[in-house]
């Protein structure tokens, strides 16, 4: 289906506008890129996908948008960021003050033509006028004094080593879940009262189940093996990652902590065993985390009795190891590793701390006029309708970097400040 067509018939969202209450504002703009991509648990708190520290179908590649709008930009804080990830590794970023979409990678410079940066650039623009009309309805709908708003929304798909597709769209306001869509079930999910007056309308009108189930599952992963095509060489090299087990006592409690640096892809298993048995329940990991030469980190920590400290284990499963290695802290003065296959040793590299990385600093996308989808979703996936009186909505559409989806402005009386590719000079939104 066209998202340019199936926008122009039917309603979304009516002119109601209300969401649900703020949180603390200023936090959420700084965000550690491993939460911001990989959240564990229901709260939005990075807008990610949760990590799972032992997968079974392994992630071959992944897409995913990360789009960022405030209410009140300042220095360093544009109004409207967005940044694209292959693999986890950035390779597109669009910010406000810039005003360009941009290659964050070598290979997406020498792959893409101008016209596709063009393209993009001109979508992100579209998405920053959509957005602001997006964080003026949420602003209503929850009936907030101005200030400092955030309106947060990441989207993607995963390609699995079993042939199968993994799609997700979640959207936050305020830092908080606001609504999401699940590709294998078709059905949108509302994460508070609020939300669910927006669902009603989304799932009762039919367009939008059909416009994200097509982009999630067909659209974004043929532009995601575009873009590994251009980065093959880049995005398929297995580096695997050198493992260091340490443990302190604190208050009679044992805390061991195994941490993995320096590997590539960012798909990897780390567990703390007891004996035979692997024992996550009582496991805290940390995010899979981006080093500066594109390589990842991560963690994992339990705490156990004193007495019982040589009975623990690390192991660590990653597609650069010909199979899992066992790691462990032997003498309580010299750390030892041991692996059960032959791994080269590996220097242990500095940990590089992302946690002030402004993740909400990046791109956005747009598509070309012509209506040529890629592998962003389209801004009119969040607009109520091309004929109604609602607030701002956005649609799975867009051009080259899939930052080719197009933010359409609409204002409280049906008006389109930028015109939309999808519905003439008429928009909806989010109601």
């Amino acid at each position: 289906m066209d998202p340019h067509a199936c926008f122009s018939q039917s309603p979304l969202f009516s002119a109601s506008r209300t969401l649900e209450p703020p949180i603390p504002r200023s936090p959420h703009l700084v965000t550690p890129l491993s939460s911001a991509l990989e959240t564990p648990g229901p709260p939005f708190l990075g807008l990610g996908i949760p990590w799972n520290p032992h997968p079974t179908s392994p992630i071959l590649h992944s897409l995913r948008y990360l789009n960022v709008a405030v209410s009140e930009p300042s220095p360093g804080i544009p109004q409207f960021m967005s940044i694209g990830f292959v693999d986890g590794i950035p390779f597109v970023r669009y910010n406000s003050e810039r005003g360009r979409v941009e290659p964050l990678t070598q290979w997406m410079k020498d792959g893409a033509e101008q016209e596709y940066w063009d393209r993009e650039t001109q979508s992100a623009e579209k998405w920053q006028q959509v957005a602001a009309g997006n964080l003026e309805t949420l602003r209503d709908r929850y009936n907030q004094s101005r200030g400092l708003h955030t309106l947060q929304w990441l989207y993607g798909c995963d390609l699995l080593s079993d042939g199968s597709v993994r799609g997700s769209n979640r959207i936050g306001y305020e830092g908080r879940d606001f609504i999401s869509f699940k590709l294998a079930s078709g059905r949108f999910v509302a994460a508070n009262g609020a939300a669910e007056i927006t669902r009603r309308r989304w799932e009762h009108d039919g367009t939008m189940t059909e416009v994200w189930r097509n982009y999630l599952k067909h659209k974004c992963p043929e532009w995601l093996q575009k873009y590994v095509g251009y980065g093959q060489k880049e995005l398929e090299r297995k580096e695997p990652p050198a493992v260091h087990v340490s443990g302190k006592e604190e208050h009679g409690t044992l805390i061991l902590s195994c941490h993995a640096y320096g590997f590539y892809p960012k798909t990897i298993a780390v567990n703390w065993m007891k004996g035979d048995e692997i024992w996550d329940q009582e496991t805290e990991w940390g995010g899979v985390v981006p080093n500066s030469d594109g390589t990842f980190h991560t963690w994992a920590r339990i705490e156990a009795l004193p007495e019982e400290r040589e009975q623990y284990r690390c192991r660590v499963e990653h597609p650069g190891m010909p199979e899992p290695g066992i790691f462990l802290k032997s003498g309580w003065n010299l750390t030892v590793v041991v692996t059960v296959s032959v791994i080269a040793a590996i220097l242990i590299l500095i940990l590089v701390d992302l946690i002030g990385f402004i993740v909400w600093n990046l791109q956005s996308s747009n598509t070309r006029d012509g209506g040529r989808e890629g592998a962003r979703i389209h801004p009119a996936l969040f607009q109520e309708s091309c004929a109604t009186d609602a607030d701002p909505t956005v649609f799975p559409q867009g051009g080259g970097t899939g930052m080719d989806t197009t933010w359409q402005q609409v204002s409280s009386i049906g008006g389109s400040s930028s015109g939309s590719p999808l519905c003439g000079s008429r928009g909806g939104s989010w109601g």
